[in-house]
C-alpha cells in the first residue's frame, strides 16, 4: 500500500502517507504512525524508496518520500502476487462440492 500510495501521488510525508491509505481505503484502514515509520526505513534500508528532506503543506519541515527504480520493480513483483493470491482465493470461494466431482 506504501509503495503504490507513492507510485499513484508522487513523492509524500509520512503523514500524507498514512492519510491516503485511509482515505483510498474508504476509511477502513487506520494506519498507526508507529507501524507505518518502520515500514518506511525498512523500504528505505532496501531500495525501494528514497527520501529527502522538504517542507509540508502546513510550511512544517518534513521527510518526503518517493520511489526508486527498485521500488517500481518491487511494486510490479508484489501487484502480480497479489493478483495470483486473489484469483485463488476467488475460486476456493466460488467452489461448490459439484465443482469437484
Amino acid at each position: 500500500m506504501v509503495l503504490k500510495t507513492i507510485d499513484v501521488l508522487g513523492p509524500l510525508h509520512g503523514y500524507g502517507i498514512a492519510r491516503r491509505i485511509e482515505q483510498i481505503s474508504g476509511d477502513l484502514l487506520a494506519v498507526n504512525q508507529g507501524t507505518l515509520y518502520p515500514v518506511l526505513l525498512k523500504l528505505e534500508q532496501e531500495g525501494a524508496i528514497d527520501s529527502a528532506w522538504g517542507t509540508s503543506d502546513n510550511n512544517r519541515r518534513a521527510r518526503f518520500y518517493r520511489l526508486t527504480v527498485a521500488g517500481r520493480r518491487r511494486l510490479r513483483v508484489e501487484a502480480h502476487a497479489w493478483a495470483q493470491t486473489k484469483a485463488l482465493m476467488d475460486r476456493f470461494i466460488a467452489v461448490k462440492a459439484e465443482d469437484l466431482t
